[in-house]
This record gives structure tokens, sequence and C-alpha cells, in this order.
């Protein structure tokens, strides 16, 4: 009990933005090490050839499910799991950890049979260069089959962020990440002795740093975090449990999973175009990664924060700790926008840009960052929708973006033959976002955040 009083007095009573700093800030550093590694892995991939870097950006909308689903249901297992906390209600918060390691392990059996059974089709369904194809069947069985250690690293990590203890969780996931940095020259190229793998030995390395941060992730639950009691002998799933989980994070899943959908369907448009073009949008993605990562780092520590306080009935700080954090979401996508903007050219020169690359790129990521900065308040409302109950109003909003008007102008815009206006899909998209993000946080303001406490 004492433990758990210590918890509560730092979850609920520290200075909000000094709670917000400590609770994000090694979250924050820890994915920028992540996107680190999805930078560094395509600066390798693409010293093999142009090709192999199209067939790991094509891989990218599977990659982009999985993680929908490990981190989705994580976020639902670390709000529901946070309010509990909040409440006092210990034997169920515990409840919501057993649940959600059960639901990890069925995540993983889901994409093993992906693996297994839809790799081949899915490369079919985008190009039918027998070069790329190669590559991404390589690079995609991997990850499938072997992506266990993802989802027990989402998991194990997010029980740990929920008690406070982000400094671990930092630790988990940027050791993995090194790993990964390491092991990919090593395996993608062979040296050491290794032999040489090219873009499976990519593949290697990152299942490689997952299982790596998820064992470490286990053991740092056993070892310290004592405000949860993990024990799966004689577990048997409970329905009432799984379904709360889900209610908050099969909103998040969708909203990925739509991210999936999306960045397929613009695969598909880009690549009518030219081979470079879809190359071009894979690196987009990993750039954008190392500036966005920070920002879903905040909103990793901010979820705790806004459940654990609407749970205490604390409504100053919900609000402080939601205008700090959009804040901090601005300042740090503002710097986002000034690199692209400024050495776009440089940014691609990472990924051994050709000059075709560079006529493609340079206006790409110059038009697209634009949006930087409206993407910074709907992140971060979305975490405030999510740790209130409502994150299905972050799903309408993300649903309305990516598919009803993204990938749609996408359409109409590659009609006019200009691959570069297919760009402005992108800038078009975020301000219908951000309208439709700001109706809903006046309805739930009203509706919740100003009652709490009542």
């Amino acid at each position: 009990m004492e433990n758990t009083m210590i918890k509560e007095n730092k979850m609920g009573v520290m200075p909000v933005n000094k709670l917000l700093v400590t609770m994000s800030l090694p979250m924050m550093l820890s994915m920028l090490v992540q996107a680190l590694y999805n930078i560094v892995d395509s600066i390798f991939v693409a010293k093999i050839e142009e090709k192999a870097l199209t067939a790991v950006s094509l891989a990218f909308p599977i990659q982009t499910l999985m993680i929908a689903v490990g981190v989705g249901t994580a976020i639902g297992i670390n709000a529901l799991l946070s309010r509990y906390l909040g409440e006092r209600e210990f034997e169920k918060a515990d409840a919501v950890a057993k649940n959600g390691i059960f639901l990890a392990f069925l995540s993983y059996l889901v994409f093993l049979a992906l693996g297994i059974f839809a790799v081949k089709g899915f490369y079919a369904s985008q190009t039918d260069d027998p070069v790329i194809n190669r590559y991404g069947m390589e690079y995609l069985t991997i990850i499938c089959t072997v992506s266990l250690g993802i989802f027990m690293q989402s998991t194990f990590e997010k029980l740990l962020q929920s008690t406070g203890k982000t400094v671990y969780a930092m630790i988990t996931q940027g050791t993995g990440a090194i790993i990964n940095i390491i092991l990919d020259p090593i395996l993608i190229f062979g040296y050491f002795g290794m032999p040489k793998m090219g873009v499976a030995g990519a593949a290697v390395a990152t299942v490689i740093g997952q299982c790596v941060a998820a064992v470490m992730a286990i053991i740092m639950n056993v070892k310290v975090n004592t405000e949860i009691h993990v024990n799966m002998k004689g577990f048997r799933p409970e329905g009432n449990v799984i379904k709360q989980i889900y209610v908050i994070g099969v909103p998040s899943i969708v909203m990925q999973a739509i991210g999936s959908v999306m960045t397929y369907g613009m695969n598909r448009i880009l690549i009518s175009f030219t081979d470079t073009a879809t190359a071009v949008f894979g690196v987009y993605f990993k750039l954008q990664s190392f500036v966005f990562m920070p920002v879903f780092g905040l909103n990793s520590g901010l979820v705790s924060i806004l459940a654990y306080n609407y749970g205490a009935g604390k409504k100053e700080r919900v609000v402080h700790a939601y205008k700090l954090a959009v804040g901090y979401a601005v300042a740090i996508l503002a710097v986002g926008v000034v690199l692209m903007q400024w050495i776009p050219d440089k940014l691609l020169l990472l990924f051994d840009a050709s000059e075709t690359m560079l006529g493609i790129g340079v206006p790409a990521l110059k038009i697209i960052s634009a949006c930087f900065i409206p993407a910074a308040f709907g992140i971060v409302t979305g975490a405030l929708f999510q740790a209130l109950g409502f994150a299905w109003y972050s799903m309408v909003v993300s649903i309305c973006r990516q598919l009803v008007v993204l990938l749609p102008a996408a359409y109409l815009l590659a009609l006019t033959a200009e691959l570069q206006n297919v760009w402005w899909s992108f800038p078009i998209a975020e301000g219908m976002s951000a309208a439709v993000t700001v109706y809903f946080l006046v309805r739930i303001w009203k509706q919740v955040v100003a009652r709490i406490g009542e």
C-alpha cells in the first residue's frame, strides 16, 4: 500500500509541468532512438539498391497494421489500468494486465498466419516487378512470423508506463532500437564473419531488437512494478475486461490501421507514376517518424496523467496537462517543418537519392510538412479523447482525414498526370481533420471536462 500511495502522490500531486516532463521525456528519448533506427535501417537498405528501398517501403502498410494492433491494444491497457489505479481498484488493475498479456499473444498468432500465407499476394497486388517482390517477401515474411517480440514489448512497456515507470520503458525500447542499429550493417552486408543477408538481414536485426526489448520489459515488470501483480497461473480470459480494453484500444487500432490502408492506397497511386515515387513516400515516413515520435512519446506520458487525474476527479490537472502538451507538441513539430523546408535535399541524400529521387522528393517534403503544426494539435487532442474514454472521436477524425479526404483527393489529383499535385492531398486532409477535431473538442469540453470532480 505504501508503494501505491507514492504512485498516487506522483500522479495526483506533483506539479503538472514537472510530472508531464518526467513521465514523457524518457519515452520521447526512447522513441527518438526508435525513429533513428527507422532512418538508419532504410539508409542501409538503400545502399543495396533503390528497388530494395522500394520493397521495404511497400511493406510499410503491414508493419503499420502490426504496430496498430500491438500499440493500440496496449493503449487500451494503459488507459484502463491507470484509471483503476486512480480509483484505487487494484484487483481490477491486475486483471487488466493479465488479459492484456493474453491479447498480445493472440495478436501474434494472427500475424504469424499473415506471414505464412499472405505476403506473396500482398506484394503481387502492388507491383509485378520480380526484384521488388523478391526483396519484399524476404523482408516481410521474417517481420511477420517473428513478431511475438513487438507485441510483448508493447504490452509490458505500457504496464510500466501506466504506473509512472517510464524510465524503465525508455531503457527497454532504447536498448531494442540500439541493437537494431548495431546489427543492421552487420547482417545486411555480412560484417565480422556473418553471412551477407541483404534485406533479410534488416528484418532479422529488427525482430532480434524487438525480442530483446520484450524480455527486458518482462523482467523489469517482475522486478520493479510492484503496483501491478501479474501471475498467469490459472489464468482465464475475462470477457468483460477484454471488452473494456478494446473499447479504448479499438479506436486507436482502427486509427493506425486506417494509416495502413492509406499507405497501401498511396503506394498504388504513386507506383503508377514511377517506382521512385513510392521510394520517396517511404523515405518521407522514415523522416516524419523522427519528428513525430517525440510527440507520440509525449502522448504516452500524457494519457496516463489525464486518465489518472480524470479518475481522481482533478479537473485543473487534466486541463493544465492538456494545454502544456499542445504547446510542447507544436514546438517539436515546428522543428520538423523548418528542417523539411530548408534542407529537404540533404535529408534525401542520406538515402543515396538519385537526381530523379531528388526531383520528386524535394517538393514532396516541402508540401507535406506544411501540415505538421495542425497535426500536433490533433495528436495531443486525440490523447485527451482516449484518456477520457471517448477514443472513438479520434477514430472518426482519422477515418475522415485518411479515407474520406486524403485518398480520394490523391486519386483525383493523380488524374492531372502531375505527380507533384498528389502531395497536396496531405495538407488538404489535415485542414479538414483540424476542423473536425475542434468540433469534437468543444463537445467533450462542455460535456466531460467541465464536469470533472462534480
